[in-house]
């Protein structure tokens, strides 16, 4: 039963960044899952999957890990780069393409 400690990414679908900032622990599944044969739902028997917990802070969730002696990995958050636009660049003579209407 291994825990992935992580900072999730932001939502592709809007612009803000809530729910980037807590960390969040899940657990490696320990079973593989499992096709029911009558609905042909997915499903599984490990119930830790269901399992998320939310943290302040990476050590505040290493903490808890080494405390409750659950072996871990850190996945460390990959920031983007943010490259700086302006608006004259799309009216610049290097433009690959001709800006038209």
């Amino acid at each position: 039963m291994t825990a992935r400690i992580f900072r999730p990414a932001k939502n592709a679908m809007q612009s803000g960044k809530m729910a980037t900032k807590e960390w969040r622990l899940d657990y490696e599944p320990e079973q593989p899952r499992i096709i029911e044969p009558l609905m042909g739902w997915t499903s599984s028997g490990d119930m830790k999957q269901q399992l998320t917990l939310h943290f302040d802070t990476r050590e505040e969730a290493i903490a808890y890990c080494e405390r409750e002696g659950i072996p871990y990995q850190v996945l460390e958050p990959h920031d983007p780069v943010r490259r700086q636009i302006a608006y004259a660049d799309n009216f610049a003579f290097r433009r690959p393409e001709p800006w038209t209407h």
